[in-house]
């Protein structure tokens, strides 16, 4: 971490802000008293300069060159990288109101509440630790509302927000009386049985659909080769919805006890990448593959790939860290500023090291 001493002789701090490095950076700004002030910038000597340099006649503009105390500064390689350094440090200085100093809003998810006795789902921003499913992170609140609204049609599971008393007497809702949900509350199933639709719409999630498309396709081959060909058409119709719905999903759209995939950035050193894993819904530190050259000869991405894979392990995250984190890809991977590269995959034991090798190649030859 350099360090930039502002109380020093005048001299000795222009020469500083000089040899200050014109790179990406965040930045901490020490007053002689107070809190300090995070920052960053994509150029960190013309931000200092304008910050502390003299200036010959009155101006409007901020200066702090004789309020500050010191300078700390980080120099980072990606957008990405600026993101997570400020969190960490906003959670060391500011622990009681980091995420109002950080302007981090949590995203969306779709949550299938599972403690009551009749399951159903909501959409929620706060990752709880009560047993429940939460599938996201969505770009937005009105794209996880219409991706809720549109794959409850495949099934009946029940749609209203009550806590259910369930007798014959009770009055129902409209999607009962069009057969889109079971009533439980009029009993007309058991809790059982309403879980087992419950069960049906947490595997349609965890299955990113195939659970119902490959049901689907099954029935529609099937009445097809007994050339019943009005039952495949319905079939197939019937397919084509589910991929509708499942084409409405946000491409972070997890599952996020099984969101895996891994950001791929710029570093701040050259010659290098770094990884930013992220297994089972939990964020791991990051792994910087370099393209250093050994006895002349350039080492295989893919060898160094499988040795930093070789290491990796779901980390142990509260769900508050994970929402964080979940947070701060989320909000990097729907930016327009996003850099680099996010690549999902299902599990490491299934990683695709070819495709991933490529994508580090791609992300590399930007940086050159």
């Amino acid at each position: 971490m350099p360090e930039i001493a502002v109380e020093e002789a005048l001299p000795a701090l222009d020469a500083a802000l000089e040899q200050a490095p014109n790179r990406p950076a965040v930045f901490l700004l020490w007053p002689k008293q107070g809190a300090p002030h995070l920052g960053k910038t994509t150029l960190l000597r013309r931000r200092l300069l304008r910050l502390l340099r003299e200036r010959e006649a009155p101006s409007r503009m901020l200066n702090l060159r004789h309020t500050l105390a010191r300078v700390e500064y980080w120099l980072t390689g990606s957008k990405l990288e600026s993101s997570v350094r400020m969190y960490e440090l906003a959670r060391q200085h500011f622990p009681g109101n980091y995420l109002e100093v950080l302007r981090l809003r949590m995203p969306p998810y779709l949550k299938i509440i599972l403690t009551n006795e009749f399951p159903r789902s909501q959409i929620t921003t706060h990752l709880g630790r009560r047993p429940a499913v939460y599938f996201g992170p969505f770009r937005t609140r009105a794209s996880a509302e219409e991706f809720e609204s549109q794959f409850l049609d495949l099934f009946q599971m029940r749609r209203c927000q009550e806590d259910l008393v369930p007798s014959p007497a009770h009055p129902g809702c409209i999607y009962g009386e069009m057969g889109m949900c079971l009533r439980p509350c009029q009993q007309v199933v058991s809790a059982e049985e309403h879980r087992h639709e419950v069960d049906r719409v947490i595997d349609f999630l965890r299955t990113d659909g195939r659970s119902l498309v490959d049901s689907a396709t099954n029935a529609r081959d099937g009445f097809s080769a007994g050339l019943d060909f009005e039952q495949a058409a319905r079939q197939h119709k019937r397919i084509e919805k589910i991929q509708g719905v499942l084409g409405l999903r946000d491409e972070l759209a997890r599952d996020i006890s099984l969101l895996n995939g891994v950001a791929v950035t710029a570093s701040v050193e050259p010659q290098a990448v770094e990884l930013w894993f992220v297994l089972e819904g939990a964020w791991l530190p990051p792994r910087r593959i370099t393209f250093e050259v050994v006895e002349g000869k350039p080492v295989s991405l893919d060898q160094k790939l499988r040795e930093a894979v070789s290491t990796l392990a779901p980390p142990a995250q509260s769900m508050r860290e994970r929402q964080e984190y979940l947070a701060l890809v989320a909000r990097w991977y729907y930016s327009s500023w996003r850099d680099g590269e996010w690549f999902a995959f299902d599990s490491l034991e299934s990683l695709p090291y070819r495709k991933l090798v490529h994508a580090i190649s791609r992300v590399a030859q930007k940086t050159e």
